[in-house]
C-alpha cells in the first residue's frame, strides 16, 4: 500500500501525464506503416541482439573470474599478464578491438590453407564469432578488474578459519570466496551487463545483423528516421529494465556474509 501512495505524489503524477501524452503522440503523428514490412526483420535482429548479449557476459564473466584471482592471489607470473590484459582491454576503445579481431585476424585465416580446409572455416569466415569474442575480452577486461576487488574484499578471517579446518582449498574457494565475491560484485555486474547490452550496436560496423542494423536498414530504405530510432531506444530499454530486475531479484536471493 505505501508503494503505491508513493506513485500518486504530484510530480510522478505530472510526469506520468507527460509520458502518456508523448506516446500518444508518437502513436498519431508519426508513421508506423513500415512495421509488417520489417517486423520479421526486426525478430532476427532482437534475437541476435539479445544471443551476443547472454553469450559474452556468460562467457566474459567466466574468463573475468581467473583474471581477477590472478591478479589478487596469484604469482607474478599470472598477476602480470592478467593485469596487463584488463589494463590495453579497458585502455582502447572496442571499436577499435571489434576492427582489430575482424579485419585482422579475418584477412589472416585465409593465408592458411590448413584452415581453409578445417571445418571451423564456414565460420570463420562469417563476423560473428569475431564479434563475439571482441565483446567477451572487453566485458573480460572490466570484469577482472572487478573482481580482483572482489576477491581481495573477502575478510580474510574467513579463509583463515577455512584452512584451519582443514577445507581443501579448491573447496574454500568454491563454497566461500567466490560466493562472497560474487554476491559483493553484483551491483556492478548488472550495471556492466546494460554496458556490455550497449556495446552490442558496433557489431553492425562488421555486417553482423543485431536489432540496431535492422533499424539502420529501415532508415537507409525509407527514408523514416525518428520512428525506428524511438522503437531501437524503447527496445533497449525494455532489456535494460529485464536485466536490472533480474539482477536485483538475484541479490534478493543470494545471502549476503551479514544474514
Amino acid at each position: 500500500m505505501t508503494s503505491l501512495k508513493s506513485l500518486f505524489v504530484p510530480h510522478r503524477i505530472v510526469m506520468m501525464v507527460l509520458f502518456a501524452a508523448l506516446v500518444v503522440w508518437c502513436a498519431l503523428s508519426l508513421r508506423w506503416d513500415w512495421i509488417p514490412q520489417y517486423a520479421p526483420l526486426a525478430a532476427q535482429g532482437l534475437w541476435t541482439t539479445v544471443w551476443i548479449l547472454v553469450v559474452t557476459s556468460i562467457l566474459g564473466f567466466a574468463l573475468a573470474v581467473p583474471l581477477g584471482l590472478a591478479q589478487a592471489t596469484g604469482p607474478w607470473y599470472l598477476a602480470a599478464p592478467a593485469r596487463l590484459f584488463c589494463t590495453i582491454i579497458r585502455g582502447t576503445p572496442l571499436l577499435l578491438q571489434i576492427w582489430l579481431l575482424y579485419y585482422g585476424l579475418g584477412s589472416l585465416f585465409p593465408q592458411f590453407p590448413w584452415i581453409r580446409s578445417s571445418e571451423l572455416w564456414p565460420y570463420l569466415r562469417q563476423a560473428w564469432p569475431y564479434a563475439v569474442l571482441a565483446l567477451t575480452l572487453s566485458y573480460a577486461g572490466y570484469e577482472g578488474e572487478v573482481m580482483r576487488g572482489a576477491f581481495s574484499g573477502v575478510a580474510k578471517g574467513q579463509l583463515e578459519a577455512a584452512k584451519s579446518f582443514g577445507m581443501p582449498r579448491m573447496t574454500m574457494f568454491r563454497r566461500i570466496w567466490l560466493p562472497q565475491a560474487v554476491r559483493n560484485v553484483l551491483p556492478t555486474l548488472g550495471g556492466e551487463t546494460i554496458l556490455q547490452l550497449k556495446a552490442t550496436p558496433l557489431v553492425a560496423t562488421i555486417t553482423v545483423l543485431d536489432i540496431y542494423a535492422v533499424s539502420s536498414r529501415v532508415r537507409s530504405d525509407t527514408f523514416i528516421v525518428y520512428e525506428p530510432l524511438l522503437l531501437l531506444a524503447l527496445v533497449y530499454m525494455a532489456i535494460a529494465g529485464v536485466i536490472t530486475l533480474g539482477f536485483r531479484w538475484f541479490e534478493n536471493k543470494v545471502p549476503s556474509a551479514q544474514r
